[in-house]
Order: C-alpha cells, then sequence, then structure tokens
C-alpha cells in the first residue's frame, strides 16, 4: 500500500532529517502530519464512487504513512543516544520492548477506533486527533533542539546504499517480504473476510427488518430481501460486527507486539549469545 511504500521513503530521509536539524523537529512534523491526514479524511463523502473513494483514502493513508515514521524515529534514535555503545545487550532490551509497546499500542488504537466509528465516525476521528493534540506540548516543550543532530559530519546518500554488508542486505529484503505479506492478507481481505455476511440468501431471502437477515446483511425495505450492506461487497464471511473485527484485529496486534518485546529472551537463549548478533 502507499502507505508503507511512504514509510520506506520516509525511513530513508528521515535518518538525513534527524541528523540535520533534530528528533524534535521530525517528533513534531510527524504528529503534524497524523493531524493532516486525521483532517483529510474528515472531507469523506458518501456519494463518492468507487474510484475516487479509494485515491482520496490512498493519498491520507500516504501522508498517516510518513507521519508513522518520522515519529518513530525519534523513540528510536533517542534510546540509542542514551545507551552507551559498550552495552549493545541493553540497547537491544530497549528497542524490542519500545517496538513492541509501539505495536501493542496500535492495537489499542484499532479497537477504540473501530468502537468509536460505530458510534460517530466524526467521533472517531475526533478523539484520534485530540490524543495527537495531547501529546503534542510535551514534543514542542520537552525536548531539546539539538537532540540527535550529527555531530560531525552527516552521512551522504551513498553510505546508506553500499551494498558490502551482506547481513544487513539479507535481512532487509527479508523484511521486504515480511511487510508486504502482512499487507496481503492483514490490512485488506482479513477485515474484509470478517466483515462480509454470508452469501446464503442474499438476494433472495424475503424480509421485513434487517433482523431477518444474516449478519453483516441489511433489509432492502423497498424490494424486501437481504442485500449487502455496503453496495456492490462481496459475501461468503463471517458477517461479525465492526466492533468484533476491530477486537480480533486489534487483539492480533497487541500479541504480536508483546511477543516483539520478548524478542531478547526468545532469541539470545536459543543462540546462547549476548547481544545476538555477536557471531
Amino acid at each position: 500500500s502507499l502507505y508503507e511504500l511512504a514509510g520506506v521513503f520516509t525511513n530513508l530521509a528521515a535518518g538525513f532529517m534527524g541528523a540535520k536539524w533534530g528528533i524534535k523537529w521530525t517528533l513534531i512534523s510527524g504528529l503534524t502530519l497524523q493531524l493532516l491526514a486525521y483532517g483529510l479524511l474528515f472531507g469523506w463523502k458518501d456519494d463518492w464512487n468507487k474510484t475516487q473513494s479509494i485515491i482520496y483514502v490512498t493519498v491520507a493513508q500516504m501522508f498517516a504513512g510518513i507521519a508513522k515514521d518520522l515519529t518513530k524515529l525519534g523513540g528510536k534514535t533517542v534510546t540509542k543516544l542514551v545507551t552507551p555503545e559498550e552495552q549493545e545487550t541493553r540497547l537491544f532490551k530497549l528497542v524490542s520492548l519500545i517496538t513492541g509497546w509501539k505495536n501493542s499500542l496500535k492495537g489499542v488504537g484499532y479497537f477504540l477506533g473501530s468502537a468509536l466509528i460505530s458510534v460517530s465516525y466524526s467521533l472517531a476521528l475526533g478523539v484520534m486527533m485530540g490524543l495527537i493534540v495531547v501529546a503534542m506540548p510535551w514534543a514542542i516543550l520537552g525536548l531539546d533542539s539539538q537532540l540527535g543532530t550529527a555531530k560531525k559530519a552527516n552521512a551522504k546518500w551513498h553510505d546508506v546504499f553500499k551494498l558490502d554488508n551482506k547481513r544487513l542486505n539479507l535481512l532487509s529484503l527479508a523484511r521486504l517480504f515480511l511487510f508486504a505479506s502482512r499487507d496481503f492478507w492483514f490490512e485488506v481481505p482479513l477485515p474484509f473476510f470478517l466483515r462480509s455476511p454470508s452469501c446464503q440468501g442474499l438476494g433472495t431471502a424475503m424480509c421485513t427488518v434487517n433482523e431477518e437477515c444474516n449478519n453483516g446483511a441489511m433489509c432492502n425495505l423497498a424490494l424486501q430481501v437481504c442485500q449487502n450492506i455496503n453496495a456492490g461487497g462481496g459475501c461468503g464471511g463471517l458477517g461479525l460486527d465492526r466492533v468484533v473485527v476491530g477486537a480480533i484485529l486489534g487483539g492480533y496486534i497487541i500479541l504480536y507486539g508483546q511477543v516483539q518485546s520478548w524478542t531478547p529472551q526468545l532469541a539470545t537463549g536459543p543462540l546462547q549469545q549476548t547481544p545476538p548478533n555477536k557471531y
């Protein structure tokens, strides 16, 4: 998705930005762009066709992807800055902990968003924007503007694309396929499957109220037949409620975030070495 693609390019550029202007400004830029992404979603129109809807949401996702990686840069960079070079194991544990809890918090956001949107679309966006506004003063007033700036000459683009580290290149390639596979099954197909109604009776079963239709379907009062809630949507799924789907996806993200935070214990023990890349 454009969300992940924007994140890839942001990761490349954010390091240079942080080294030049400091972590404080990359963090503030990330939070501001996240507000922009949410603000764009307030412009959604129900009468748009499928193409217009996909383009608009994809552009909003792009800004959210940039914002995510600008914000994430700060947490991981500060951890590196405050950890002495000879304490690689401590750094490994801290980064794993931050990454894991970041993803777990994202899972909480999944559940919170799905619960709020069932009440009101605008309420869901407003609450998310409010949480960012609450965090803004800490970034503006609590961080030194020189934090993270390069003390020596900044790295060049050709330093980033050096291909002489085989292990790093293999790890980067593996991550590319890992994130691509996640998008292929988790980001779009799984939510559609969980929300789509069963095909049984869809378009043929007679009804007078929504309760007479399968989960995920509604009664077309004009035709008095059950149909998909989303016009043009498919069928063959579980037809779960939006809040239940959010809880399932959020629970999965929280779980894998916690597994990430346990990585030091899971990796260093079987490898019998600390840090895990010692040999």
